[in-house]
């Protein structure tokens, strides 16, 4: 094989890689993403700006979103809670919630079943079956086998929405596609406000525990305290989510690019230790 096959050979092989690449003139650079997290409804606004290497998978992206606030189903942690990521550009969502995968998997070997199903469905129940139908025919994907990168890059939003009790919303907006990040797992460089803990109740159950979480003389403060405590809830700490999301590596990190001793950081643009 000619070097100039092999080259583009190599590339091809690349791109779909989760080491995706960045050509800047005749250098080679793996890419990374900044993006930042906000939690919809909140005010004043909890929100998150988060490097991460490119090449995620969506689960993993589930999992930066919840190390970087107070819930408790991302790695290394279970899934507490279902979650859906809403790619509604390309008539998909991404879930870990097996009953809509199976649902619409039957769906797609049983569309004649379905076609006759409104053919025989008696008035009443028409429309219900022809909205019903309609959600079917959305794509569902499982979190773990797909990557985030395309639908990222041209989209720049991806919506994500955790526990359908308490049904939070999120927006993750690209903000700026770098080639200068070289640690192999997420890390957070800016945000504001602390988030909710798991089971509180929703946007509004949070804002209600608050008023007693903060204030000493209410008569079920230390009640409250004690369940948050068991909840795992804390303030917002950067240093704490940042050891956190050490965790999750993804991608190998290039040492020889970075300015450390023995593995500890000396001096970096984006990670501090």
């Amino acid at each position: 094989m000619s070097f100039s096959r092999f080259f583009w050979y190599e590339m091809a092989h690349l791109a779909t890689n989760p080491a995706n690449l960045l050509l800047n003139g005749g250098d080679i650079k793996l890419k990374s993403y900044i993006i930042r997290i906000e939690l919809e409804e909140s005010n004043p606004l909890i929100w998150r700006r988060v490097i991460m290497p490119a090449g995620a998978t969506f689960n993993r992206l589930h999992d930066v979103i919840q190390n970087v606030t107070n819930f408790q189903s991302g790695y290394p942690g279970s899934g507490y809670h279902l979650f859906e990521f809403d790619l509604s550009k390309e008539n998909m969502i991404v879930t870990n919630n097996e009953e809509a995968y199976l649902e619409h998997q039957h769906y797609k070997k049983n569309k004649k079943m379905y076609e006759v199903r409104l053919k025989t469905m008696s008035p009443n129940m028409l429309e219900f079956e022809k909205r019903y139908q309609e959600r079917l025919k959305i794509e569902v994907r499982k979190p773990t086998g797909l990557k985030i990168d395309n639908y990222l890059e041209k989209h720049k939003e991806i919506k994500y929405t955790y526990d359908f009790g308490d049904n939070w919303h999120f927006k993750v907006n690209l903000e700026q596609i770098v080639d200068d990040y070289y640690f192999g797992y997420p890390t957070l460089l800016d945000g504001a406000e602390t988030a909710p803990p798991e089971d509180v109740g929703g946007i509004h159950g949070y804002y209600e525990f608050l008023e007693v979480y903060r204030n000493p003389k209410h008569p079920e403060h230390e009640e409250m305290k004690a369940w948050a405590e068991s909840q795992y809830f804390r303030k917002y700490d950067p240093n704490w989510i940042n050891e956190s999301l050490k965790g999750l590596k993804y991608r190998k990190t290039e040492w020889d690019k970075i300015n450390h001793e023995r593995y500890q950081i000396i001096e970096d643009k984006y990670r501090k230790k």
